[in-house]
């Protein structure tokens, strides 16, 4: 058995394999929006579910070519539990390289969670207030139609992601919202 570190190793973890403060910043958020949800799903794992979040994309920036295989590799060599490595490369199911299937709750959601920060963040950036906040699930939802905005974040993904969890998809849109919000608010 592996290890499981704590936010701030997590966190250091993450600094040795990204620099760019996008990516540092796109794993904390995935990382926070995962704490919301475990806080509805799996209040007994709220840490477990923010690390792995934090962690997803450990390997993206230095391996985009290898992103959720070279993960396992970077993961083992810093000790970290197996059930860490295999819900982080989950989230690649299909899209990558990796065998990791998403089975559990967590992972579905980081499946579907994923994509759809990036949505939800340049969204909040188009605004006069810069925030989320503000928005409402309608703004989120024609942002989410319009193929052009923000087309690096795959609208396939997140559908797929929300059927996936048996969800209807203006579901997962508002909770990822209202988790972004939380996190915005500090909470």
């Amino acid at each position: 058995m592996g290890k499981i570190p704590s936010y701030s190793e997590a966190l250091e973890i993450l600094k040795k394999y990204n620099k760019e403060d996008f990516h540092i910043q796109h794993g904390e958020t995935v990382g926070y929006v995962m704490r919301y949800f475990a806080k509805k799903y799996d209040p007994d794992n709220v840490d477990f579910w923010q690390i792995v979040g934090l962690l997803h994309d450990l390997d993206f920036e230095m391996y985009p070519e290898e992103h959720c295989v070279k993960q396992v590799e970077l993961m083992k060599s810093e000790g970290l539990d197996e059930s860490i490595i295999y819900s982080t490369t989950s989230h690649g199911y299909g899209l990558t390289g990796t065998e990791s299937k998403p089975e559990k709750q967590m992972e579905k959601i980081l499946f579907a969670a994923d994509e759809l920060t990036g949505i939800v963040g340049a969204a909040a950036l188009m605004r006069p207030s810069k925030s989320t906040l503000d928005m409402e699930l309608k703004s989120l939802k024609k942002k989410f139609k319009d193929k052009k905005f923000a087309a690096g974040c795959s609208r396939d993904v997140i559908k797929q992601g929300a059927e996936n969890l048996g969800w209807e998809l203006d579901e997962l849109l508002n909770e990822t919202l209202e988790a972004m919000k939380e996190m915005e608010r500090g909470q």
